[in-house]
């Protein structure tokens, strides 16, 4: 397996933008039972606070592997398997807009031995395109096994 020690404290790299379409967010709603107004698509969102439909944060969140993924894969050379392990820190920073694109942008925070493998701790910073402000920084842990 490819030692990433020396990559403490660097980024990894970034993704590709991804657009959140209505039917993206929609289809989560349906999937979690959360059809809050300020996720459908009518007046009453765009008259709403964020001018418009926004993304569930949740949904923000289950995206990070899709928006990391390419990157993180460059650098799983030799794992066997990658489990998500869990999260550290989330904060939902800035609301995404229906019709927004996000890209994941992923820095290596530390590298753990654990038993037949290693522990990653990455910071990913969800990023909306033409903002300043991210919509997500979070804090995951992968386990690779190899």
């Amino acid at each position: 397996m490819i030692d990433l020690s020396d990559r403490v404290g660097q980024e990894l790299g970034v993704g590709e933008w991804m657009e959140v379409t209505q039917d993206r967010v929609d289809a989560f709603a349906d999937a979690t039972d959360d059809h809050q107004w300020i996720h459908q698509a009518g007046e009453k969102a765009n008259n709403g606070p964020f001018g418009g439909p926004i993304a569930h944060g949740f949904l923000t969140l289950s995206l990070l592997t899709p928006l990391t993924g390419a990157v993180m894969q460059v650098h799983l050379e030799g794992a066997v398997m990658a489990i998500n392990y869990g999260l550290d820190r989330v904060r939902f920073i800035t609301p995404v807009r229906v019709g927004s694109r996000i890209r994941g942008r992923v820095k290596l925070v530390e590298v753990k031995p654990i038993e037949n493998g290693v522990q990653l701790k990455t910071e990913s910073t969800i990023e909306i395109e033409g903002s300043d402000r991210p919509a997500a920084v979070v804090e995951s842990l992968v386990r690779l096994y190899g």
